[in-house]
């Protein structure tokens, strides 16, 4: 099991890492995590949501996500409210205290049942813990590390970021404020996140390794630009995404809503050479770009009102006729005319009025759709003509449907729900809507939907792209070579191997 000294150490990403290490040492390996909350959720084949971290996570390991590798999700809707998830199917939205107190015991059942199955079907299971395993005032309750590790009798490596300070007192605290039995689990340390040289580093890990009698399994350096996706939108806070576009160049703005979810949606344009892209949440920073992308929101009502709010509605319905809009999930919704909702699913208001820019009206419903999906793009008028037959896939999770009035469909989708008219262009082919997750992953219709775009700006197409697949699969064994080269591979097989026995020299219980 992989836990942090805090949120952000770099858990998932090293778990993704061991998660590749293993499968290409010939384990039959899968990811867990016991509960997640996140607003960026992953689709497995059979139309359940996880989080995206364990979708990616058994991307790595190179077999298909299954609810059994995140049994539970959370996904916050504001108001200290979350929608919880259970085996993929959501179950109602709870209070933080309603679900410490009520649903907690339940939960338990359910992360072992899974765990049990994982464990039956795999020789390597890698765990993954949540934020720290002391946070004082939820660990009589917390069912995501130390339990976890405790039910599956789990070895615990304990990561650390170095490269926000103070990490050797992030470590020894930690292991203050374990119990012992839980400190007597800890069998390793990685250090994540290091720039510099190595040799300033040594005396540290020399007097940690003597402070806690518990080795340092390895260092692993900081990695830039890494194309693995992240489930928490604190990522963008990171990402050198606002330099200017200059000549020859796509002025690319996402608008960043407070409820952004799955916004992994448009990572394959970080890596478009003509595209400069950049997330914007004021007016002051829109400017005139070249194409706006809406993207999906957890809460569609609170982020239109946050969008009004804000001036950037008023903005969006005054741009130019020429304007290139995109809008995915509760982003399409938005650009609907009305936005019903009678039974208050989403809100406390029973309708609102959205933004007019393609004559839809979505109607919210208590049933959530959650999909994969695949098909082609139909004839699309004027500038997006060049998509017209594309074939394209992804997946769906929203829980409205939008009715078209004046305006022609996007796509003809096929699911495990039938085949479905997805979306809708207005008249010119400038504003798209989809409820399409994944649309831009799609290699010939990004490259067609941004050469359609330069074309009409006076540029030349560039018509190729690196494929989207091959440079995730890539990224994988870029990051777990990384991580094989820095850490003590055979030190941590052996730690695996001998997983029972935790009595070791572990001298922390006894220094005082």
């Amino acid at each position: 099991m992989v836990q942090g000294t805090a949120s952000d150490a770099g858990k998932s990403l090293l778990c993704t890492a061991l998660c590749r290490i293993f499968a290409r040492r010939g384990f039959t390996v899968a990811p867990f995590k016991s509960q997640n909350m996140a607003l960026n959720s992953y689709v497995t084949a059979d139309g359940k949501e996880i989080g995206r971290a364990q979708g990616v996570q058994a991307e790595a390991c190179g077999i298909p996500a299954t609810v059994d590798m995140n049994p539970i999700l959370l996904k916050p809707k504001g108001n200290m409210t979350s929608q919880v998830v259970v085996r993929g199917v959501p179950i109602g939205d709870m209070s933080a205290i309603d679900y410490r107190l009520d649903y907690v015991p339940t939960a338990i059942g359910i992360i072992k049942d899974s765990l049990a199955r994982l464990c039956n079907t795999h020789e390597v299971v890698v765990l993954e813990g949540a934020g720290s395993p002391v946070e004082i005032n939820l660990k009589d309750r917390d069912i995501t590390n130390m339990k976890v590790a405790e039910l599956a009798d789990a070895p615990v490596i304990l990561v650390a970021d170095i490269d926000r300070g103070g990490v050797f007192a992030s470590i020894v605290g930690t292991l203050e404020l374990l119990e012992p039995r839980e400190r007597e689990r800890v069998k390793g340390f990685v250090i994540n996140k290091f720039r510099g040289d190595i040799r300033l580093l040594e005396p540290g890990l020399d007097w940690l390794e003597k402070r806690t009698g518990i080795p340092v399994l390895g260092v692993v350096p900081y990695q830039r630009d890494l194309y693995i996706e992240s489930e928490d939108s604190v990522v963008l806070d990171k990402m050198n995404l606002k330099k200017p576009a200059v000549a020859n160049e796509l002025d690319v703005v996402v608008i960043r809503f407070p409820l952004i979810s799955n916004f992994t949606d448009v990572d394959p344009l970080r890596f478009e050479p003509d595209v400069s892209l950049r997330f914007v949440s004021s007016p002051d920073e829109l400017g005139q770009p070249d194409l706006i992308i809406l993207p999906g929101t957890k809460n569609t009502v609170d982020d239109l009102l946050w969008l009004t709010q804000k001036g950037l509605a008023a903005r969006l319905v005054a741009m130019p006729p020429a304007a290139n809009i995109l809008g995915i999930c509760g982003g399409y919704q938005m650009l609907g005319s009305r936005l019903l909702d009678p039974d208050l699913v989403e809100s406390n208001l029973p309708e609102l009025q959205g933004l007019g820019l393609l004559d839809i009206t979505t109607r919210f419903l208590p049933h959530k759709t959650t999909v994969q999906a695949a098909g082609r793009v139909l004839d699309m008028p004027g500038a997006a003509s060049c998509l017209t037959g594309l074939t394209v896939e992804g997946y769906e999770i929203h829980m409205g449907r939008s009715e078209r009035g004046n305006v022609r469909p996007f796509a003809r989708l096929c699911s495990a729900n039938g085949v479905h008219e997805d979306g809708a262009v207005n008249r010119d082919g400038t504003v798209i809507g989809t409820y399409l997750h994944g649309i831009l992953h799609n290699d010939e219709w990004r490259r067609s939907f941004l050469d359609g775009i330069r074309v009409k700006k006076g540029l030349l197409p560039i018509g190729k792209t690196t494929s989207n697949y091959k440079r995730r699969m890539e990224a994988f064994d870029q990051w777990a070579d990384a991580v094989e080269t820095a850490i003590d591979m055979d030190r941590l097989l052996s730690i695996m191997k001998n997983k029972g026995e935790h009595k070791s020299e572990n001298l922390y219980a006894n220094r005082r």
